[in-house]
């Protein structure tokens, strides 16, 4: 089985257009759905569907309601229905713009995207550019969606036209880069990479040169930056530090990165992920695991599934099969979408 870090899931997530959906209210919404928002957070996904049939039979918001629903059935991989209930909370306009015709539209992208359907989302962003020219998200996700079709020029002038807007945003810089690199472009990322260690209109603190050195896989420039970054920096300096010297292979250096950043603040989820994936590569599974488990009650959301899947991971590796497959069982419920866990259920129910 593979452990997976986080970066390969947010790649995933850019591919798929769902970086930028966050799961707050629009306002307008009622006393129900906004419970039924806060059961989707903690990915009770079929009793807020069960909210919301009675927030509608209250007589809520009806587009709160679908806005929610669509979401839950996102979060339970129903694309198509999702899709629906995006499309009928847009039909439930009076006709004038608001601010929550934008949400539900990257949403409808979104789960269009989800399920294949790339030429009927690449029109959701002309049609947000087209009214809000300046929506740099727009620009990447469409970017992402033509990728998806082929049209790797039409990516890169969207690329482009967002690198343009916020030349100095190294995280966005970073992300077409990953993204690039998921579509076998990686010398086009690179590109973007060396152009912002390059400007030199505006100086760049170590913590950023660090990243960009990381993601150019030149590990021991980024090593060096990030070493003088890690004491001004929070949990992402060390991490960042860490994975460069995994990258060289010094696990044990890596490690006691990570255990420095958590006896000195505490530790983070993000921190305990990455401690667990060193401790796996060094063979120090039950290590591992505990770092898994540890990392799974700082209650971080975006964190659970990397960590739960990857605490599964450490118990088969330590011959606790039946846990494992107990563990994968609730596993699938939560993200039944996971096609590589459900290969390694069927796996393990043979052990």
């Amino acid at each position: 089985m593979t452990f997976r870090t986080k970066n390969r899931r947010l790649i995933c997530a850019a591919v798929c257009a769902g970086v930028i959906l966050a799961l707050g209210g629009c306002g307008g919404e009622g006393e129900k759905t906004q419970s039924a928002m806060g059961m989707i957070q903690e990915l009770n996904y079929t009793e807020a569907l069960e909210m919301l049939d009675a927030a509608q039979e209250e007589g809520e918001n009806l587009r709160m309601v679908n806005r929610a629903r669509g979401i839950a059935y996102m979060g339970l991989t129903d694309y198509a229905q999702a899709a629906a209930c995006f499309e009928e909370a847009l039909a439930g306009s009076d006709g004038l713009v608001e601010d929550v015709d934008f949400d539900l539209n990257f949403y409808l992208a979104a789960a269009y995207t989800k399920s294949g359907r790339y030429s009927e989302a690449e029109p959701i962003y002309d049609a947000v550019l087209a009214l809000r020219p300046d929506e740099k998200d727009a620009y990447f996700l469409r970017g992402n969606v033509r990728l998806q079709l082929g049209n790797h020029k039409g990516a890169k002038e969207d690329f482009d036209k967002v690198i343009s807007m916020d030349p100095y945003n190294y995280d966005r810089v970073i992300e077409i880069h990953e993204v690039l690199e998921y579509f076998g472009f990686g010398e086009d990322g690179k590109v973007y990479l060396r152009a912002a260690l390059e400007n030199k209109d505006k100086p760049m603190d170590k913590y950023a040169v660090g990243r960009i050195y990381y993601y150019l896989g030149e590990y021991q420039n980024a090593c060096l930056a990030l070493e003088e970054a890690r004491e001004k920096g929070g949990a992402e300096s060390y991490l960042y530090l860490g994975k460069a010297y995994e990258a060289t292979g010094d696990y044990n250096y890596a490690a006691n990165v990570y255990n420095s950043y958590i006896s000195k603040n505490g530790g983070t989820a993000e921190v305990y992920n990455q401690l667990g994936l060193c401790e796996m590569a060094k063979g120090e599974y039950q290590k591992a695991l505990e770092a898994f488990q540890t990392g799974k009650r700082m209650e971080n959301a975006t964190m659970l599934q990397t960590l739960s899947f990857n605490e599964i991971v450490a118990y088969e590796h330590l011959g606790e099969f039946k846990q494992a497959y107990e563990l994968m069982g609730t596993y699938l419920k939560n993200y039944p979408d996971d096609e590589q866990a459900k290969r390694e259920y069927e796996f393990l129910s043979t052990r």
